[in-house]
């Protein structure tokens, strides 16, 4: 499997371009803030062709470039229910304004074909095969993809602001949750592998099993540590 990503805009989010290998089709994970420059350079450089967007949740660091990337090109936006009025009205989803001039720098609203996320699918594109889990807390339709590991591949965690190294999403924001993202951590993260990589909305990449051994939310969701403060930072 091909993987290459980088941190995109203002909110450093990452963004990821995932193939069975270079010079085949991919589907593009959280393109965010000022990412269309940097999707166009990894696709020619990789000889990618671009069939779908997924998206880990509805805030507008991780969907700001969804309409140019998607355009008139045919490509469709994958997002769960609760976070597709976010595409279209990006202030409410954070509960404040952004201002001029980053406001000048984002296309809102939804390309025109945008698809819809449920629990437990599987999808099947570009070559690829990716479980959807829907994982509230940060938003109320945030979701991971997971793709499964082969004999000389581990398994690899599309996370998005669920569980980052060593910490976890704010949930402050319209729609976070404290309890629910607690939740999905049980839910979602702690079954994985110890071998599972985690390539997360922001900051570096990091495994299940790192996680499950050093990061309190992951422990406290294990019962094995009282209650950390939640974080703010970021989005």
């Amino acid at each position: 499997m091909f993987i290459a990503g980088f941190p995109a805009g203002a909110w450093g989010t990452n963004c990821y371009l995932v193939a069975p290998a270079a010079g085949e089709e991919c589907v593009i994970v959280d393109p965010g803030h000022q990412a269309a420059r940097g999707v166009e350079e990894l696709v020619r450089e990789h000889r990618l062709k671009p069939v779908a967007v997924l998206l880990t949740h509805g805030h507008i660091d991780h969907v700001a470039s969804v309409v140019p990337v998607c355009g008139a090109k045919g490509i469709p936006a994958w997002i769960h229910p609760e976070d597709r009025y976010m595409m279209s009205d990006p202030e409410k989803a954070v509960g404040r304004a952004f201002g001029t001039q980053l406001m000048g720098e984002l296309t809102v609203g939804e390309p025109d074909d945008v698809r819809e996320l449920t629990d437990g699918s599987v999808l099947e594109l570009a070559g690829l095969q990716l479980t959807v889990d829907h994982a509230p807390g940060h938003t109320g339709g945030s979701v991971t993809f997971r793709t499964p590991g082969a004999e000389d591949l581990p398994p690899v965690l599309f996370s998005g602001d669920l569980l980052f190294a060593g910490s976890i999403g704010r949930t402050d924001l319209p729609g976070g949750d404290g309890e629910a993202i607690m939740r999905s951590l049980a839910r979602v993260c702690l079954p994985l592998d110890d071998s599972t990589v985690v390539l997360s909305g922001h900051g570096g990449q990091t495994t299940i099993g790192r996680e499950r051994a050093t990061n309190p939310y992951l422990r406290q969701a294990a019962g094995a540590v009282g209650a950390p403060a939640f974080p703010r930072r970021g989005m």
